[in-house]
């Protein structure tokens, strides 16, 4: 089995379940936003907790990925920048915990980054994250050994705005070998940043995944059209189009994956993450696009139906018999 490497904002998810909203009000976070804050408001947000039950989770994107594959039994790795405190060390003991390599660089001033993560009683989240050292990996403090090993690199789109390190972990990957896998992230940073993602496509991403609205964003096309697009610029391109599935294209192979039928979406959070993570264990296990797109699928359809991005022990049992099953 291949292995793959992910580089994210390493972000500590703080689930708390909220009896009414009046803590986002007082906290002024538009309810159903991600809005991102500074420390002092992270403290402030961390004194109106106090009293409330929460729940501690790795968060990120690229985080929430490799943590789905190593519960498949993927071969993982992580690459991100935490702070010197309680924080950063859950986040590392939480991918050792999962066999998965720790690439944790420490930040001498900044705390860890957190998504303080409220959930109101009709299950919408509101975010409020703050980046903290997360934001600051650099490409400097990338080498060639962290890289060594490694087939695939998973890169978020979040991380984007940082051209210099992108382009430096795209550099150092490819001189290891690796193929590189991007996840456009969210359609407005497809359309602030469109040069450098173009760039990053054309000429360095081997395999992209995007939804409808980044493809959009990114081609100016509908799902079909976009796909056609992006395929010509790498190697494989994923479109996901939510309830009606996935399109899949490599060369001249396409295949249309349906989305597996859920009773009750609880929550998106971690859809697009799940349904990548699904899709590129595939790929480590040598299988066929169609048998990856439906893994993906599998993995998005039961993350939907959970409030936050982990499953339990059983969910996941169920998972790996599904793709048992998988012709």
């Amino acid at each position: 089995m291949d292995k793959i490497i992910g580089l994210g904002n390493a972000l500590v998810d703080v689930l708390a379940t909220l009896e009414n909203d009046e803590i986002l009000a007082e906290m002024r976070l538009p309810k159903g936003s991600m809005t991102l804050i500074d420390e002092d408001k992270l403290l402030k947000i961390n004194e109106c907790l106090s009293g409330v039950k929460t729940h501690l989770a790795i968060g990120g994107s690229a985080g929430n990925a490799i943590r789905a594959m190593a519960q498949l039994g993927a071969a993982t790795g992580f690459i991100g920048k935490v702070g010197d405190d309680a924080y950063g060390n859950f986040y590392r003991d939480s991918l050792l915990k999962r066999e998965t390599e720790a690439i944790l660089l420490l930040s001498g001033t900044l705390p860890s980054g957190v998504a303080s993560t409220f959930i109101s009683p009709d299950g919408e989240r509101t975010f409020g994250t703050y980046l903290g050292a997360a934001s600051t990996l650099k490409a400097e403090e990338l080498s060639l050994e962290m890289f060594k090993g490694y087939a695939y690199l998973f890169i978020e789109g979040y991380l984007v705005q940082d051209h210099d390190m992108i382009l430096r972990a795209i550099e150092l990957a490819k001189e290891a070998g690796l193929q590189v896998c991007l996840d456009m992230a969210s359609y407005n940073i497809v359309a602030e940043d469109y040069d450098f993602f173009s760039l990053l496509v054309n000429k360095y991403v081997d395999i992209v995944f995007a939804n409808e609205e980044e493809a959009k964003a990114f081609t100016g096309k509908e799902p079909e059209e976009a796909l056609d697009v992006i395929a010509k610029m790498c190697s494989i391109a994923i479109v996901k189009v939510g309830a009606d599935g996935s399109l899949v294209r490599k060369g001249t192979e396409e295949v249309h994956v349906k989305a597996v039928p859920v009773k009750k979406v609880v929550d998106t959070t971690g859809a697009g993450d799940y349904f990548a993570a699904g899709f590129l264990y595939g790929l480590t296990c040598g299988y066929s696009l169609e048998k990856c797109g439906k893994i993906g699928s599998i993995l998005s359809g039961e993350v939907i139906q959970t409030i936050g991005a982990e499953l339990s022990p059983a969910k996941w049992d169920k998972i790996k018999e599904e793709i048992i099953m998988i012709n």
